[in-house]
């Protein structure tokens, strides 16, 4: 039941979902939260997936109508919230200022313009990834439409628990505060169970797997760029990680596509 509610608090957090329900915030359901973290992802991918096959397959709609329904899900589903922390760390970076003078951006509510350019770009950019990436529909692509924010969504929870944090106030802090790392044990389950579900097609066991590697290497970097840049996580650089990693397994996809999956 906790889990549940944690699951539930993501949707109300992380989502455009409407949850009308008056949930416990205490440590053990944000504890909770953040364990389904990965959960939270593999249901929006499924959102994503539905989508676009409804679009796609069921509905006489064209590839451009059943892409664009697709990327505007990816907008629309989280609320922006994500899109929100990625304008504000690209402000806060692009000013080249030192760590402290970043957080103070990040913290402003205004938007400057490197922020909207910085946003105008990564929606294009996922665009064209989509758009080229689906030009050629195979049960491969719903799959890895699923898995995309999956992976994102475990980056958010590795870095939120592993990397210290560049200010004591905000989301960040709140979700910090209820865990340690130690609460990510059921991350590696889902990762498996995700394995093993693939493993039964061996094409698309290998390019999930090169997707996890991926999704990887983003964590990496972002945990190093995260404290170089910034000083640590804040609410806003964890959404803008969650965008970046998708974007870069986005890239990825629409790489596969042009080298491996033709």
């Amino acid at each position: 039941m906790k889990f549940l509610k944690g699951f539930l608090i993501n949707l109300q957090f992380f989502t455009a979902i409407p949850i009308k329900l008056e949930l416990p915030m205490d440590k053990e359901h944000l504890r909770k939260a953040i364990q389904s973290f990965p959960l939270l992802g593999l249901f929006q991918g499924i959102i994503y997936s539905s989508i676009f096959f409804v679009a796609n397959e069921l509905i006489p709609f064209s590839h451009l109508a059943s892409v664009f329904l697709l990327w505007m899900a990816t907008i629309l589903l989280t609320g922006g919230i994500h899109l929100d922390g990625w304008m504000d760390a690209s402000d806060a970076y692009f000013s080249y200022q030192d760590q402290e003078k970043r957080l103070e951006i990040m913290k402003d509510p205004r938007t400057g313009a490197f922020g909207v350019l910085s946003i105008l770009v990564l929606v294009s950019c996922r665009f064209l990834f989509i758009y080229e990436s689906t030009s050629n529909v195979e049960n491969l692509l719903f799959i890895m439409i699923a898995v995309i924010p999956f992976l994102s969504k475990s980056v958010m929870g590795v870095l939120l628990l592993t990397v210290k944090l560049a200010k004591h106030e905000g989301l960040g802090t709140l979700f910090q505060s209820a865990a340690k790392p130690q609460a990510l044990w059921p991350y590696p389950i889902y990762l498996v169970g995700l394995l093993f579900l693939v493993s039964l097609f061996k094409k698309e066991f290998i390019l999930i797997g090169v997707l996890i590697l991926v999704a990887a290497g983003c964590l990496y970097l972002s945990r190093r760029k995260a404290v170089k840049w910034f000083g640590g996580i804040t609410g806003d650089v964890l959404g803008a990680a969650v965008e970046g990693t998708e974007l870069i397994l986005w890239m990825t996809v629409w790489l596969l596509h042009y080298f491996v999956m033709v």
